[in-house]
């Protein structure tokens, strides 16, 4: 049986033992009584997204402190290795999305740099996250096992070896044959003790992936996974178990980077679900920080882009392998540390070879974009200044040759702010790396109705372009999955586009990207569109945009109003 102990924010502080699950248990005293506890330190991270420089922006600080870029995570890693009773009593793991929407410095080469980036700095085991699925099942495997990519062939002259870590998938099955894509778990002794470690990405994966990403695969609920494997692994004598989960919560925005005040979300109904034999919960996915005790287990979380490693210490009881004990504390990567040196010359390699194309100016903005969405009715619901305008852009890129009168933007495609004065192909990239193709289809008003509704549903907004304005009423209904449509949260008759109301029966030429006119992010109802034309690539269009509007200033956010607003105005 396992033994979680309760949550400490600062290493040194004394970690009380819970109660134990089951018939069975061990106490701190017990174990005094006999051998020594072995002393195991798990260094964890999550969704790096392949960020080898300091990220930019507001994204390139945490905690009040300028932070991330892997060579100073390679020095923090190290650094916190040589805190430990025994080095070799160290294992460095990770909670996904290492990869995909990476900046352009590792995208360029499929994302290899970053696995080899993490693979110096002595990752052991990750789990996939959705993003580790962005290229296809085949690709991911590509990534694990090495080879040159089969369309650009060894990107950088030379064969790519494969990830020096392995990757976790439990949940991840091959529809034909039921089996894990990837190993489900792993074991690793430290000092004769086995501690198990359990990877999985959320089971919602197929909704916020392409569909011909996820093709061929099937993927199970995570706490009954959990348990599942959980299982196995005692039966092979391991008392000890972490599971590395791609998927998260939030905690309140007074809360720090060690707490977990009103934690919320997903993390919570699972980590409750769990087993009781399970000890810690790496988590991720949310891209937020925090230091929690849910359902008798500790449970993490290093927001994201590697500006925080979480520093978890174990005692394990060296007869039976039980955890007396389990404490973490999140630490900052700052960027007063030595840089790794051969992180440096990786990304000066890296460099060398990508040529000027990064260095490329593209446009200029007037102030800083950011991506940030605005409070509608309490909760971030609203527009966002960068969304809007690469809506703006996509419209630009389609009212011509496809008639296009409206574009939609999904949240989750824009990655990063743009700051202020000139802006590089690179910055670009990086605010826009999944190199979607723009699609223009028919709609009808109804289902543009509908298409608004979904947002109230899926819990995300789309950006607008200008063209759209529509009224929001905070005391409406939200509908159903089943049935989006039959919400009341936008005021019928709101809706207009470039001045002119939308009518049910009428028919509109409408822009978005082809992750979303598959039904990305929940959005069914533009899989009824017709007339789809594909167009250009989403970032080419962002590019020209930029480049034929410059300067740029953030839009206005206007085209989405509550009835509120309206009432007053």
């Amino acid at each position: 049986m396992s033994i979680s102990g309760t949550r400490r924010a600062a290493i040194g502080l004394t970690v009380l033992a819970v109660a134990a699950f089951g018939a069975v248990t061990t106490t701190p005293d017990q174990a005094d009584a006999g051998p020594k506890p072995v002393a195991v330190k798990l260094l964890a991270l999550n969704d790096f997204h392949g960020n080898l420089e300091p990220p930019s922006g507001s994204s390139g600080s945490i905690a009040g402190q300028p932070a991330g870029g892997v060579e100073y995570l390679a020095t923090q890693l190290a650094a916190l290795r040589e805190r430990a009773a025994k080095k070799q009593n160290t294992i460095t793991v990770a909670a996904g999305d290492l990869i995909g929407a990476s900046p352009l410095l590792s995208a360029a080469f499929h994302d290899e740099p970053a696995i080899e980036a993490l693979s110096l700095a002595g990752l052991d085991y990750a789990s996939v996250g959705n993003h580790e699925f962005d290229e296809g099942a085949d690709e991911l495997l590509r990534i694990q096992n090495g080879g040159c990519h089969p369309v650009d062939g060894c990107a950088d002259g030379t064969p790519y070896k494969g990830a020096g870590f392995q990757y976790l998938s439990a949940n991840a099955f091959k529809t034909a044959t039921g089996q894990p894509l990837l190993a489900p778990y792993a074991i690793h002794k430290v000092q004769g003790v086995k501690v198990g470690f359990i990877g999985m990405t959320l089971e919602g994966t197929p909704r916020i992936v392409s569909q011909q990403a996820v093709a061929g695969l099937t993927f199970a609920d995570e706490a009954q996974t959990a348990n599942r494997y959980a299982r196995e692994l005692r039966r092979q004598g391991v008392e000890a178990i972490v599971v590395l989960l791609h998927e998260g919560g939030t905690q309140d925005a007074t809360g720090g980077i060690n707490d977990c005040k009103g934690i919320s979300g997903p993390i919570v109904d699972i980590a409750n679900r769990m087993d009781p034999s399970i000890d810690v919960v790496v988590s991720g996915h949310t891209h937020q920080a925090y230091n929690c005790e849910i359902g008798g287990k500790l449970v993490t979380s290093a927001s994201s882009f590697g500006r925080l490693v979480t520093d978890i210490d174990l005692s394990i009881d060296r007869r039976t392998g039980d955890v007396i004990s389990a404490r973490a504390e999140n630490v900052v990567v700052t960027r007063d540390l030595d840089p790794d040196r051969a992180q440096t010359d990786l990304i000066n390699r890296y460099k060398t070879l990508l040529g000027p194309v990064a260095g490329r100016e593209v446009g200029q903005t007037t102030e800083e974009i950011k991506k940030t969405q605005e409070t509608l009715f309490g909760t971030h619901l609203g527009e966002s200044p960068l969304g809007n305008l690469i809506a703006d852009a996509q419209l630009a890129a389609t009212d011509d040759e496809q008639g296009a009168v409206a574009a939609f933007m999904n949240p989750g495609g824009v990655r990063a702010d743009l700051d202020a004065g000139p802006v590089t192909y690179e910055e670009a990239f990086t605010v826009q790396p999944f190199a979607n193709n723009l699609v223009t289809l028919d709609l009808t008003g109804a289902q543009l109705y509908c298409l608004l509704e979904q947002q109230f549903v899926a819990g995300r907004t789309l950006y607008p372009s200008s063209t759209v304005r529509y009224v929001v009423d905070p005391a409406g209904t939200t509908g159903t999955v089943a049935d989006a449509c039959a919400g009341t949260r936008v005021v019928r008759g709101s809706l207009t586009l470039g001045g002119v109301a939308v009518t049910a029966d009428a028919t509109y030429r409408i822009t978005v990207n082809n992750f979303l006119s598959g039904g990305g992010d929940g959005f069914t109802v533009l899989t009824g569109g017709t007339n789809a034309v594909t167009g250009m690539i989403d970032l080419d269009a962002f590019v020209a945009y930029l480049t034929a509007q410059s300067p740029v200033s953030a839009p206005t956010l206007d085209r989405i109003r509550t009835t509120a607003e309206v009432a007053a105005s």
